[in-house]
């Protein structure tokens, strides 16, 4: 049996208590690692503590804009794995220009391997902030630590996403439901075949400096998504394909209420669609083969099916 390069080793998950960094630390802590999981409120990491041994997981409070708190949450760290990002804020320093110090200071703390989650759709060049700070992200860690791994995932679903679950909640409610940009592509990505790459990168020196596009094996359009999870759930919808005129003029008039369905910057992210473009290495050349999303859909939606469990699939709702 081949002991796994990180097996032993300390793994700081910065924004570890999020969706992915769930994920991301149960397929550490499979393969051996110590992991330290660092956020803002590690409170709401506190469910991966049973998936451990012993005293092989910790949890950490830190601010990723504050050197004094990254340089406490970094130290002793031999892999640092950055989660961290959003769609408001202080985006230049959550995600942007500013996680050049986040990299500066993994480094500072004897790092030998850091891994940046960033996303497919980053674009220096881009009117959304988000696109560009993401871009930005990048090329600051690449300043601070030219070792790093870059990996760009496409939209991310598994059984406790915010994108499925999401949809499946509406669908179950409403008779008839708008689609925002029906024939933007996605090649959503199963979350677990993510975790598995960030962990091969951190095991496999060859992957260091550069730049990976994680995707799933298919892409659909935002109308075929719907069309889906409906089905799976056993539900007769009535869909209707908004113009981009209409859901331009809806985020735009509405985007800044709380609540909102879809912002101005969301719709234009949602156009641009989150398809692998080629160019980059992918999924496949971390090691990982991944998962179409029809492998799981049916039976994650048992629970939003008329009767539940013992609701027919096929019968209309």
């Amino acid at each position: 049996m081949t002991t796994d390069p990180i097996s032993g080793k300390i793994v700081t998950i910065l924004g570890g208590s999020g969706f992915v960094g769930r994920h991301l630390a149960q397929e550490l802590l499979a393969r051996g690692a110590r992991l330290r999981i660092a956020s803002r409120h590690p409170k709401k990491a506190f469910v991966i503590k049973p998936l451990g041994n012993l005293g092989q997981v910790q949890f950490a409070g830190v601010d990723v804009t504050k050197s004094d708190s990254l340089a406490a949450v970094l130290a002793g760290s031999d892999a640092v794995v950055n989660l961290v990002g959003a769609f408001s804020g202080n985006l230049d320093a959550l995600q942007g220009k500013g996680v050049g110090e986040v990299a500066a200071a993994a480094r500072a703390a004897g790092a030998t391997a850091f891994v940046h989650v960033s996303a497919i759709g980053a674009d220096a060049s881009s009117d959304v902030a988000y696109a560009r700070t993401k871009a930005e992200g990048e090329q600051a860690v690449l300043a601070a630590f030219p070792e790093a791994t870059i990996v760009r995932p496409s939209l991310m679903f598994g059984p406790d996403d915010n994108l499925v679950n999401m949809f499946a909640n509406l669908i179950a409610r409403m008779p008839a439901m708008p689609v925002f940009a029906p024939q933007a592509k996605l090649q959503p990505v199963f979350v677990d075949d993510v975790a598995e790459a960030i962990a091969n990168a951190l095991s496999d020196a060859s992957a260091q400096g550069k730049t990976f596009e994680l995707a799933g094996p298919e892409v659909v359009t935002m109308l075929e998504l719907n069309e889906r999870i409906a089905n799976a759930q056993g539900r007769s919808r009535a869909f209707a394909e908004l113009p981009d005129a209409v859901s331009g003029l809806i985020a735009s008039a509405t985007g800044w209420l709380p609540g909102a369905p879809i912002t101005s910057d969301q719709f234009k992210l949602l156009q641009a669609g989150s398809v692998a473009g080629g160019a980059l290495p992918g999924i496949a050349d971390l090691g990982v083969t991944p998962r179409p999303l029809g492998l799981f859909l049916d039976r994650w939606m048992v629970r939003f099916r008329k009767h539940g469990r013992f609701g027919a699939k096929t019968a209309s709702a």
